[in-house]
């Protein structure tokens, strides 16, 4: 069977690839492995995350911890704009828009009642992913919801 031709602004998402342990909440939530990998030769990413026998959370995340989560992620070219779709553990399943361009991944989403974003720096370089989800009830005046922090996992 023949897969799609993925788009070259796919490429974007590159930095993302492999496995990274993530980290929330000033790291007391974690690690986490989370996993990207593309789909269909490429014309999907995929994020796979999972906690690990050794991963810890806060008490106020007990009855509230969403994992195991999925996103996969696609691009629209006549919008010039990434999707991504959500899914968890709690069956709750959102639709964000994304971003990533000059270093910075962003997600996005306006619901009635609860709107979120995430904003995060890569360093390529060091292999790290560092930033947070916000949350705001009328998408005006926003709170920092969690911290997040990736790091490339070796190995």
């Amino acid at each position: 069977m023949r897969r799609p031709t993925p788009h070259s602004a796919l490429s974007r998402l590159d930095v993302l690839v492999g496995e990274w342990d993530m980290w929330a909440a000033g790291h007391r939530a974690g690690p986490v492995r989370t996993g990207f990998a593309w789909l269909e030769g490429g014309a999907f990413l995929v994020q796979r995350a999972d906690p690990g026998p050794t991963t810890a959370f806060p008490p106020e995340w007990v009855g509230h911890v969403p994992f195991p989560t999925s996103t996969i992620t696609g691009y629209d070219d006549t919008a010039d704009e990434f999707t991504t779709l959500y899914a968890d553990g709690r069956g709750v399943a959102r639709v964000y828009r994304t971003s990533l361009a000059g270093g910075v991944w962003k997600q996005w989403r306006a619901a009635p009642g609860f709107h979120q974003r995430f904003t995060a720096t890569v360093d390529e370089a060091a292999g790290t992913i560092a930033g947070a989800w916000e949350r705001s009830e009328d998408g005006e005046v926003w709170a920092v919801d969690f911290d997040v922090q990736y790091v490339r996992a070796v190995g």
